[in-house]
C-alpha cells in the first residue's frame, strides 16, 4: 500500500464537483477541497490508481500552497516572496521529492510517470524545430480546459524562458526529449547531478506585475543556489510547476507526462472526454441497464460510459455516416464491440420500443460548433422521442449550451401553462394536484378557488421532473449538464 501523499488535480470549470466525488469514490481520498479549477486531497494511492481519475486534467504532487501573494510595485520584493515558496522549508521540498521519486519506481508502464520518458531517436535540429511549431499549432487549435480559464485574465505559461501552454493535450516536443530517469540520479549526496526545469503558470493582479519568465527564472535561480541542482530545459529529471493566482499560490510537481484527459482508447476525439464521463456519472447506471445516446456523434459519451460500467448494454444512433463510422472506429479502437451498438436512425423518430432503456445520455450538437441554426425547432419533437423510450425512473442526461437552454426553459413554461390551464378548467383538478403533491414538484393548495402554483421550469415535459443543473466550460464556451427523471409513462 503506498504512503498517503497530498495531491492536487486541475480541472475543466463547474466540474471541479465531479472531481471532488470521484477522488473520494475511487481512491478513498480524505482532506478533499476544491476551488476554482483544482481540487486538493490527501489520498494513499499507486500511479495506476491515480492515472483511472476521469474527470480531471492534470495531476500533481503538491509541494506548496499559500494564500495569494500580496501585489505591490516592487518587483524584487514580490520575486523574493515567490522564491520563498521553495527555499523557506528545504527539508519538506525534499520529502516531497522523495515522494515523487517512490511513485516513478513504481511498476506499471515505463511511459506512465512524466519523468520517466522512453529514449527517442536523435533528430536532426531542423527537424526537432519543425515538429515542435507543428505540436504547438496543434495545442492552441485543441480545446483544453485550463485554469487559465477560470482564474483571469493575462495568463500564460512558461517553461522557464520557453512559451508554452500548461501541457496541452498533445505532448510537448520538450516533454518526449531525451529525458533521464530520476533513479539513475538520487538526490542525496549527488545534488550535482540532478536536473530540473521550472515552469509558471500566473494570472489575476500578479501577472500585471511580473511574467511567468520573469518568475520562472528566479525561481529557477533560487532552486539552483538552494540544492545545487542543474538547470535543463529540454530533459529535466524533475520539473517544478508554479500556478500564482488571486485565489492562491500552489506548487507542484506532474506526475504523468500526458493529462489524465488524454485517453488512450480513443482514436478520433469529439466531446471532451471529462465532460462526456460526467455526464455518464449522472445517469445513475446499474449492471444489466440499457442505455442510449440517440445522436451519438463519435460517441465519447458511450465509450465514456462502457469503460466506467462495463456490465451494461449501450447503443447508440445517428444520422451522419461518417459520424458512425468514426464512432465505429473509436469502439474498436477501445475492444469495445460487444458492448456498443450503433444504428442510423433519427433521433426524432427512433426505430425502438417505447419504455426500453434505462438511461438517455447526448450531446445535442445544433449547428458548427454550438452554432444555432432552424433545428432548435425540432427541439420539442427530440425530447418526445427520448421520453418515449425511457424507462419510468429512468434518467435522461443532455449537454446543452446557451441558447439551447433558453429554448428548453420555453419547452417547460409552455407546459407548465399547459398544465395550469388544464387544471384550472376542472379537468382531473384533484387528481393532478394529488400527484404533484405525492412527487414533491408543488406546494400542497389550500382552498379550492385558490389557484395551483408551480414553479418556473419545474415540469419539462409530460413525465420528466427536473433534477440537477451543472455549468460546465467547453474551453471558450459554456455548457450545462441537465438531469431529468422519468416520474410516469409518457404522455400521463
Amino acid at each position: 500500500m503506498a504512503a498517503a501523499a497530498r495531491y492536487f488535480c486541475t480541472a475543466g470549470r463547474g466540474l471541479e464537483p465531479f472531481l471532488a466525488r470521484e477522488v473520494r469514490a475511487r481512491l478513498g481520498a480524505t482532506e478533499v477541497e476544491h476551488v476554482v479549477g483544482k481540487v486538493f486531497f490527501t489520498a494513499a494511492a499507486e500511479p495506476a490508481e491515480l492515472k483511472e481519475l476521469k474527470s480531471g486534467e492534470r495531476l500533481f504532487l503538491l509541494l506548496k500552497r499559500r494564500v495569494p501573494l500580496s501585489v505591490c510595485r516592487d518587483k524584487g520584493k514580490m520575486l523574493h516572496e515567490i522564491k520563498r515558496l521553495l527555499t523557506e522549508e528545504p527539508e519538506s521540498c525534499l520529502d516531497v521529492i522523495a515522494t515523487w521519486r517512490k511513485l516513478c519506481s513504481h511498476k506499471g508502464k515505463k511511459d506512465d510517470v512524466s519523468q520517466e520518458n522512453p529514449l527517442p531517436r536523435k533528430r536532426k535540429p531542423e527537424e526537432e524545430i519543425n515538429i515542435a511549431c507543428k505540436r504547438q499549432k496543434a495545442g492552441q487549435e485543441r480545446e483544453v480546459v485550463s485554469e487559465g480559464c477560470q482564474a483571469g485574465a493575462g495568463e500564460n505559461c512558461v517553461v522557464s524562458e520557453e512559451s508554452d501552454q500548461d501541457y496541452p493535450t498533445d505532448s510537448r516536443a520538450a516533454l518526449e526529449g531525451p529525458a533521464r530517469s530520476s533513479m539513475e540520479k538520487p538526490i542525496g549526496n549527488e545534488k550535482q547531478n540532478f536536473s530540473f526545469r521550472v515552469s509558471c503558470r500566473c494570472s489575476g493582479a500578479i501577472a500585471k506585475i511580473l511574467t511567468s519568465q520573469e518568475i520562472g527564472r528566479a525561481v529557477g535561480i533560487a532552486l539552483r543556489k538552494q540544492f545545487g541542482w542543474q538547470a535543463d530545459l529540454r530533459a529535466p529529471d524533475l520539473e517544478i510547476f508554479l500556478h500564482l493566482n488571486d485565489v492562491h499560490s500552489v506548487v507542484g510537481i506532474p506526475l504523468f507526462r500526458l493529462p489524465l484527459a488524454n485517453r488512450e482508447y480513443i482514436k478520433t476525439a469529439g466531446l471532451r472526454s471529462t465532460v462526456a464521463w460526467a455526464m455518464a456519472s449522472l445517469a445513475e447506471i446499474n449492471v444489466g441497464a440499457f442505455v442510449l445516446d440517440p445522436m451519438c456523434g463519435l460517441g465519447t459519451i458511450l465509450l465514456e460510459a462502457a469503460k466506467e460500467w462495463p456490465v451494461t448494454c449501450y447503443w447508440g444512433t445517428d444520422t451522419s455516416d461518417s459520424q458512425l463510422e468514426g464512432a465505429s472506429v473509436n469502439i474498436k479502437t477501445a475492444g469495445l464491440d460487444d458492448k456498443i451498438e450503433l444504428l442510423k436512425a433519427s433521433v426524432k423518430a427512433l426505430p425502438l420500443p417505447s419504455e426500453s432503456f434505462d438511461a438517455v445520455i447526448s450531446d445535442i450538437p445544433f449547428g458548427k460548433k454550438f452554432k444555432i441554426t432552424k433545428d432548435i425547432q425540432l427541439l420539442p419533437d427530440i425530447l418526445q422521442e427520448m421520453e418515449r423510450v425511457l424507462r419510468v425512473g429512468g434518467i435522461v442526461v443532455l449537454l446543452l449550451n446557451q441558447d439551447l437552454r433558453k429554448r428548453m426553459d420555453g419547452i417547460a413554461k409552455t407546459v407548465e401553462h399547459e398544465s395550469l390551464s388544464a387544471i384550472s378548467d376542472g379537468a382531473g383538478e384533484t387528481t393532478a394536484v394529488e400527484a404533484l403533491d405525492k412527487d414533491g414538484n408543488s406546494s400542497s393548495l389550500g382552498a379550492a378557488d385558490e389557484e395551483p402554483v408551480l414553479s418556473c421550469g419545474q415540469m419539462c415535459f409530460g413525465s420528466l421532473v427536473p433534477d440537477g443543473i451543472y455549468e460546465v466550460s467547453l474551453g471558450k464556451t459554456d455548457a450545462f449538464i441537465y438531469k431529468y427523471r422519468k416520474v410516469s409513462t409518457a404522455g400521463n
